[in-house]
């Protein structure tokens, strides 16, 4: 527990100390002794809340009533019949470990932030939701405003209880495992039984490296798709994550570079990074002292490194929300700082601009 959390729990117990304490002598303890029940009830009411905060701080995430009151797991993403999230040479799945280093790096990661923390934008709360259909579900009816010029027209398959990303950005996920097929959605928002409205709307073929017509949008600002980029409980756990993950910084030039499609800037500053540029976690930096769940993630941002994909919270690296993801696997993440990262050349891996294929 945090030496500012402890004063805040020792600052709230005082003013209630405080409080009682005004209280009984106004009153009296005299009169206070013929409500005894009132009075003890009053005070375990009063305990409750600076209680709840040391559980909270005290626990492991993963076992605090919080969490398991509102459990929330994120679904198994189980391909089948040759499906896979992009085909083994697709860019997402290659790695970068030897790749060289961009020569803007260095200009790249002061304007990012050289001592800003990389941040878990995941957890119990946070991170973009998903969830999958067996090919089998109804076609939607998606109206696509702003974004339609740029918008995959359809047919798409959104289940009416698909999970919407709260706040602005309100991304819908839908992995078709049957259709092998990616349906995602920006600005959503369920209208009626079947029936959608959205900004902009993507559909992706799993099995295909073709990426999307150049300049266009997708339910990302890179243009990009957003499900293969999240870190995911189910694959830490197993061990091994073997594609580039997902994550966004506050300003980016406006320009972009493969395999991304868009950009979402109305800056020309030579030094802010484009959209898709790929960054990767130095080799040198030292894994072995912090969670097995943490090793995962940062072994993966050392391999296959991670894609600027949107604008938004700096060094923010994109996940799942999910109620078992363990407090001490974020916090050590925090402990990763802009400066360990490189930004990476990956011209050399390109055999067609309009193809995710890439050289391995």
């Amino acid at each position: 527990m945090g030496h500012y959390a402890v004063a805040a729990i020792v600052s709230m117990w005082a003013a209630l100390v405080a409080l009682a304490s005004l209280v009984a002598r106004e009153a009296g303890w005299a009169r206070l002794r013929r409500y005894s029940i009132t009075v003890a009830f009053l005070a375990l009411a009063l305990l409750v809340l600076p209680g709840a905060a040391v559980i909270r701080l005290a626990l492991p995430y993963k076992d605090r009533i919080l969490a398991r009151v509102m459990g929330h797991h994120s679904p198994p993403v189980e391909l089948t019949g040759g499906c896979s999230v992009f085909p083994e040479d697709n860019v997402w799945n290659v790695r970068i470990s030897d790749s060289p280093v961009d020569g803007k790096s260095q200009a790249y990661v002061q304007s990012m932030g050289t001592n800003l923390p990389l941040h878990a934008d995941f957890g119990l709360v946070g991170g973009i939701p998903y969830t999958t259909i067996d090919g089998n579900a109804p076609t939607t009816d998606v109206t696509l405003l702003d974004g339609a010029a740029e918008s995959d027209r359809g047919p798409y398959r959104i289940p009416d209880d698909a999970p919407v990303e709260p706040g602005g950005d309100s991304h819908v996920l839908i992995v078709d495992r049957g259709g092998c097929r990616l349906y995602e959605l920006y600005g959503a928002a369920r209208t009626g039984p079947q029936q959608w409205r959205a900004n902009s709307g993507a559909i992706f073929d799993l099995r295909s490296n073709q990426l999307r017509p150049e300049g266009w949008t997708s339910a990302d600002a890179a243009g990009l798709p957003i499900f293969p980029g999240l870190l995911r409980y189910d694959e830490v756990k197993s061990g091994r994550i073997s594609h580039a993950l997902r994550f966004s910084t506050p300003r980016t030039r406006r320009a972009f570079v493969w395999p991304a499609r868009h950009c979402a800037s109305s800056s020309n500053d030579p030094n802010l990074p484009p959209m898709g540029q790929r960054f990767r976690l130095r080799s040198s930096f030292d894994v072995s002292h912090i969670t097995a769940d943490a090793q995962v993630i940062l072994t993966a941002l050392k391999e296959y490194g991670m894609f600027l994909a949107d604008n938004g919270g700096a060094w923010y690296l994109t996940g799942t929300p999910d109620s078992r993801w363990d407090s001490r696997t974020i916090s050590d993440l925090r402990n990763v700082l802009g400066s360990d990262f490189e930004a990476v050349d990956s011209s050399t891996m390109m055999i067609d601009r309009n193809s995710g294929q890439a050289r391995r």
